[in-house]
């Protein structure tokens, strides 16, 4: 064989296997978009009323939404809103995370809530007042710290 005949057989094997790529790819594509024409996105539920908790520790603050029935439908902490170490436990933190779970929430439709705090942290009252702020309609506010009456031996007072 000479140049040429080989140049013109790796050329019409190039074009042939190009022509079975796009042919591949375009039949994948059409598969894929029968897939997800046939499957039905799951619609989020709206609630006009929900429960706001909020757990504020020494070292964190955990905030929790849900509906009437306990039904979890958004959560978030200081972690989880990007501080770390003992930036977790700042009334800035507190108030950031609150803003956090509310930008989750506002578009599910949550008009009332009713806010139960428990724990003697720093970023509670800041976390109340994020809330208070966002346009929420607040109906109750309930402390549900735990208060001990005799108990156990406290903890010790720390000396820095």
């Amino acid at each position: 064989m000479s140049d040429k005949e080989l140049t013109t057989e790796s050329e019409e094997t190039t074009a042939t296997t190009a022509s079975v790529a796009t042919a591949d790819t375009g039949s994948v594509a059409d598969i894929a978009s029968k897939i997800k024409s046939g499957k039905k996105k799951k619609s989020k539920q709206k609630f006009p009323k929900g429960k706001i908790f909020i757990n504020s520790t020494y070292n964190n603050t955990i905030i929790s939404v849900t509906d009437l029935t306990g039904n979890v439908i958004a959560w978030g902490s200081a972690g989880k809103a990007g501080f770390k170490g003992s930036k977790k436990s700042t009334p800035y933190a507190g108030g950031k995370t609150m803003e956090d779970v509310l930008a989750r929430v506002k578009d599910r439709g949550l008009q009332e809530v009713d806010i139960f705090i428990k724990g003697i942290g720093s970023g509670r009252e800041q976390a109340i007042r994020a809330l208070l702020g966002s346009g929420l309609t607040v109906l109750s506010i309930k402390d549900r710290t735990p208060t001990p009456h005799g108990g156990v031996r406290p903890k010790k007072v720390r000396r820095v």
